[in-house]
């Protein structure tokens, strides 16, 4: 659809040729040129003697056009991605880690984020918008961390983008040393957190050395490439219009659930699609620790690691399998 300053000048074009008789483009300084001009004419052509008035309707209905941008939009206008300004390195965060969980296993991931955030006295975000759920101070993720020791929890929860884009909305992530993430739908904390300021301060807490957590659609939402973010179902694996994620690992896309929801040819798909990207398949009760442009696996199976430059990809072998102990680095996309 083109802009609405086309509709605009290409209206008030046709409006002056049809007040002074005349399709001379000179002497019509709004016309945008004999396509745009034609088509607004050939629209209002049948329109008899009111065909000024119905002109004018639509030059009106051309200037409310920016009006109706959605809050999102009005989030995304001056957004510039933090990640592109890092320098020391290319795919992860130059400070700070990022504990990115495929699920699952409560227990062991919660005790490990609350260890690599500082403690049980830091304090603590929680950000439960992906969830079916309530998204209060009854979320799981909020009682079990409580009920580890975390002794500072805050809840921030919005599905409007203007006011994740609020200054009083991200207070709570200005001092916070770790955020948590839950599971859910990842579209969710998209539509209401992508390119606002909230988005901005997660990325200002990892630059400042704090941790960000996520366990299934908080470790998809992680990735610079978001999978699996179709509104209607999870069994789609690229939504136009949900494929971007906070971009914390930039050149990457995530699934979660991965051995034990049978997943395994899902980030084959993509990257057959977008063979740039590096895939990351991540277990239940398993994570990976993000630091810097190195991860190192946690917990009870395994990480699996797509990536379409090697050699034979993917008839010999799409995919390497990591356990726990196991590094990763993501700028060679080799086993150090």
């Amino acid at each position: 659809m083109a802009p609405a300053h086309v509709f605009w000048r290409a209206a008030v074009g046709a409006e002056t040729a049809m007040k002074h008789g005349t399709k001379d483009k000179a002497a019509n300084e709004g016309a945008v040129g004999d396509s745009a001009w034609g088509r607004v004419i050939g629209i209002v052509g049948g329109l008899g003697p009111y065909a000024h008035i119905e002109l004018e309707r639509l030059i009106l209905a051309a200037a409310m056009v920016p009006l109706l941008c959605t809050d999102a939009c009005a989030a995304n206008k001056h957004w510039i991605d933090p990640a592109s300004k890092w320098t020391r390195t290319e795919v992860g965060p130059p400070n700070g880690k990022l504990l990115i969980c495929g699920g699952e296993g409560k227990k062991s991931m919660l005790t490990l984020f609350l260890k690599l955030a500082g403690g049980p006295n830091v304090p603590i975000v929680v950000i439960p918008t992906a969830t079916d759920g309530k998204c209060d101070e009854t979320n799981p993720g909020v009682t079990i961390l409580r009920s580890y020791g975390a002794t500072s929890v805050t809840v921030l929860h919005t599905t409007d983008p203007k006011v994740a884009d609020s200054e009083s909305f991200v207070a709570p992530l200005k001092t916070a040393k770790g955020v948590w993430i839950p599971g859910g739908r990842q579209w969710r904390l998209a539509d209401a957190y992508l390119h606002t300021r909230t988005h901005r301060e997660l990325f200002a807490l990892l630059d400042r050395g704090g941790v960000i957590g996520g366990s299934s659609a908080g470790a998809s939402i992680v990735a610079s490439y978001l999978v699996r973010g179709d509104p209607k179902t999870n069994r789609i694996l690229m939504a136009p219009g949900h494929e971007e994620g906070f971009g914390f690992v930039r050149h990457t896309a995530i699934d979660q659930h991965v051995l034990a929801r049978g997943r395994e040819s899902g980030l084959v798909k993509i990257l057959e699609k977008h063979p740039e990207l590096l895939g990351i398949g991540i277990d239940e009760r398993t994570a990976i620790v993000v630091t810097g442009d190195q991860f190192e696996v946690f917990g009870e199976s395994k990480v699996a690691v797509y990536d379409a430059r090697r050699l034979g990809w993917p008839k010999e072998s799409s995919h390497i399998f990591l356990s726990a102990g196991d590094r990763y680095d993501l700028k060679s996309r080799v086993k150090p």
